[in-house]
């Protein structure tokens, strides 16, 4: 394809059929500062390594969509972070035409990862639909793409900014699966509960993989949710972070901040206020979502 640049030792795993988990590059660009930002996706791809799976870091750089980062280009992504347009499925031509560079969200790494061939995507959460969007129709493209592309999204559920009943009932109305993964709670991002649930809970990685086959085998267009709690361990006070998350939301609409520079500054603003921990939990979800996502590459590819 004219615009898809795979690297090679994706492109080699892809026509050798081995394991490939794909990553987004917004988290790197806009959803964490430098340097923990290229410290994570770092770390992001090798515990994906290790356990089984190549990654696959998805941007657009310098005019074309690349599936499979340099640590240098990872790095660039990192230090120009709020030079980097942030990108989604209206914006891509756009983009390409310009032969600029731009970071990834969810939307744009799915459709990105379907056309080299991967179907398998792990993030932090995902977006969903915003707190007011009766009045502002506020409701990402994540939705969309789920409902239409064939790749399922391994996240700790949607951020916690959001409104997540009216989240779940979007998918269930597109027909987008959300598996709890060993949970029955959809996890609310940097919490393990959130008072809704999932569709089905899913006890391993084959249970996941068998089904999302199944899905796709018998024509079943577009992807999955796959919800998978941060550890308890890393888990932050649900009352600090509920006041934090309240106050954040209260300054945005006080500064009348909307659409793509919404979710950055809400992520920000609640580090911020909870004096760094947001951010701790965020690296540790981002992790333990890898390994879930390349356990799962690692059976859908014939692995055990």
């Amino acid at each position: 394809m004219q615009h898809l640049d795979i690297s090679p030792e994706i492109k080699n795993a892809l026509e050798n059929k081995q394991p490939v988990v794909a990553l987004e590059s917004t988290i790197i660009a806009h959803g964490m500062p430098y340097p923990q930002n290229v410290e994570t996706a770092l770390l992001v791809e090798k515990t994906i390594r290790d356990n089984g799976a190549l990654p696959a870091t998805i941007a657009i750089l310098n005019g074309k969509m690349k599936a499979g980062l340099s640590h240098a280009e990872i790095n660039m992504l990192g230090k120009n972070g709020p030079h980097i347009a942030k990108t989604s499925r209206r914006d891509i031509p756009f983009i390409l035409a310009k032969k600029q560079s731009g970071a990834t969200t969810v939307a744009s790494t799915m459709i990105i990862a379907d056309m080299a061939g991967i179907c398998i995507f792990a993030t932090g959460g995902i977006g969903g639909v915003h707190r007011g969007a009766a009045e502002s129709m506020d409701i990402s493209a994540d939705l969309q793409e789920l409902a239409n592309t064939n790749v399922a999204v391994v996240c700790a559920g949607a951020k916690s900014i959001l409104d997540l009943g009216l989240t779940l009932e979007y998918l269930e109305t597109y027909g987008v699966p959300v598996l709890g993964y060993r949970t029955d709670e959809f996890p609310a991002f940097y919490t393990r509960k959130s008072g809704f649930g999932v569709d089905y809970n899913m006890a391993s990685p084959k249970d996941i993989a068998d089904a999302l086959k199944i899905k796709w085998n018998i024509g079943l267009k577009g992807g999955a949710v796959v919800a998978n709690p941060i550890p308890a361990i890393y888990e932050p006070s649900f009352s600090d972070l509920q006041d934090a998350t309240e106050q954040a939301l209260r300054e945005a609409n006080e500064q009348n901040i909307r659409g793509k520079k919404i979710s950055p500054f809400l992520l920000a603003r609640i580090k911020e206020l909870t004096g760094g921990e947001s951010l701790k939990a965020n690296i540790q979800l981002v992790l333990n979502n890898a390994k879930l996502a390349a356990e799962i590459a690692r059976v859908m590819w014939g692995g055990i």
